[in-house]
C-alpha cells in the first residue's frame, strides 16, 4: 500500500516512524513560532500536509502521542481524528492542555500520530429484531465498574 503525502507548507515535515516497531507515523507542528497553551486552553495546530489514501477501503486515524499526554497533559480535543479516504485538505490537530501548567508547542514538534487502517464497509440491513445476548440492553457500567 502506498500513502501519498503532499507538503502544503514550506515548514512541513513528512510524517515518520520514530522506531522500526512504531505503529504510527509522527505528525509535526507546521508552525512558524511556538504556540503557548495555558491550563485548559486549546488550539488547532496545522501539520502542513495532505494525504491521499489508495481507496475507500482505508482510513487514516490521528491519535494523541502518549508521552505528550502523560508527561505534559497535551491531548487531542476529539480523542481520535478520522481522515476519510476522499479528504484532500490539510491535516490539522486539535490539542488541549489538560494540566494546570502552560505548555508551548514548538515549531516542528511531534504533536500526534497517524495510523492507516483498513475499513470494513458493511451492507446495511434494517431488522425488526436483533439476536439476544446475556448482556442484552445493559449499557454504561452494566458489566461492572
Amino acid at each position: 500500500m502506498k500513502l501519498l503525502i503532499k507538503k502544503l507548507r514550506s515548514c512541513a515535515k513528512v510524517p515518520s516512524r520514530a522506531t522500526e516497531g512504531s505503529a504510527g507515523l509522527d505528525l509535526y507542528a507546521a508552525i512558524d513560532e511556538k504556540i503557548e497553551l495555558g491550563a485548559g486552553e486549546s488550539a488547532v495546530i496545522p501539520t502542513g500536509i495532505a494525504i491521499s489514501l489508495p481507496s475507500n477501503e482505508y482510513t487514516a486515524l490521528v491519535f494523541p502521542r502518549s508521552g505528550l499526554s502523560v508527561k505534559h497533559g497535551i491531548s487531542m480535543l476529539n480523542c481520535v481524528g478520522v481522515i476519510d479516504s476522499d479528504y484532500r485538505g490539510e491535516i490539522s490537530v486539535g490539542l488541549i492542555n489538560q494540566f494546570k501548567k502552560s505548555y508551548a508547542i514548538e515549531p516542528g514538534e511531534r504533536i500526534a500520530q497517524l495510523i492507516v487502517m483498513p475499513v470494513v464497509l458493511p451492507e446495511i440491513n434494517v431488522a425488526s429484531e436483533l439476536d439476544e445476548t446475556d448482556r442484552g440492553t445493559g449499557g454504561f457500567g452494566s458489566t461492572g465498574r
